[in-house]
């Protein structure tokens, strides 16, 4: 059942300044943009929130550059914006290749990596990329900004550490060494949810982050550091298969999250 407009507010700054005031001076607040998200819950009926600040008019914020030599890529940066820039492809491909597994063509030219990673969902296709090339988190408030970790960001399942007069502005990527792998498994070959994603670097120093494993996105620090030791891919295999925590639900089994995020890692170390 469709949710009721009649009581819903909605809050439309025309800077970025404003969007800060309004966050602090009339929150709580529930930033939205491409609204690929919440229009699902409105449709089902199954968004609690009522009061709205709407973003997508802050250009600001759809900024993809380098800054002092790390890859900056704004929040309202849509998917479509990411596949399409030259800095990404060159750079971070592997967020450019989950960005073309986001939904369809119109998902891709609405959504944004902001409101992705603000979703919070384990399942978030550009959540394992991000955390594998060691990303930070810009958040803005009206009193100031600070970086916080990617890998240091999600406190739970759909839970983050930005405060409520924060924004997310802004995603911060340093150089990243190796040779870029990423893949989703899901039930059809596209616009579907992932069972398993996997993204990561190999090379002498490996990164590896997946989705849809646990309760948030996992960097799999065990993993990556056998590899570093000299594991050879069954005993890494092994490792990632202890240091992940899938469970069943509606969409797949744990038993088969972890042969899949497994072979996974196999493709990835023997891809060239």
């Amino acid at each position: 059942m469709q949710s009721s407009l009649s009581h819903r507010t909605l809050l439309r700054p025309r800077s970025l300044g404003g969007a800060l005031a309004m966050l602090r001076d009339e929150g709580p607040l529930t930033p939205m943009a491409g609204c690929t998200d919440l229009y699902v819950g409105l449709n089902f009926g199954t968004l609690a929130d009522t009061r709205f600040l709407d973003l997508w008019r802050l250009d600001a914020l759809r900024g993809i550059d380098v800054r002092g030599g790390l890859l900056s890529i704004g929040a309202l940066a849509t998917h479509a914006d990411v596949i399409r820039s030259p800095l990404v492809r060159r750079r971070l491909p592997m967020l450019a290749a989950a960005c073309r597994e986001v939904g369809g063509v119109q998902i891709q030219n609405r959504g944004t990596i902001g409101g992705n990673v603000a979703n919070a969902s384990p399942a978030g296709d550009t959540l394992p990329v991000l955390a594998a090339a060691d990303a930070l988190v810009v958040l803005r408030s009206a009193e100031g900004e600070r970086r916080v970790p990617f890998t240091a960001f999600y406190t739970g399942y759909r839970r983050t550490v930005r405060r409520a007069d924060e924004l997310i502005v802004r995603f911060e990527v340093p150089p990243l060494g190796g040779r870029q792998y990423f893949r989703k498994v899901g039930t059809r070959a596209a616009q579907a949810i992932s069972k398993v994603v996997l993204a990561g670097a190999a090379g002498e120093r490996p990164r590896i982050a997946l989705g849809s494993v646990a309760p948030t996105v996992v960097r799999a620090t065990r993993t990556e550091a056998a590899l570093a030791a000299g594991a050879s891919i069954e005993d890494a295999q092994q490792t990632l298969a202890a240091e992940i925590a899938p469970i069943d639900d509606v969409r797949s089994t744990a038993e088969y999250r972890r042969r899949v995020a497994a072979n996974l890692l196999a493709a990835m170390l023997r891809s060239r």
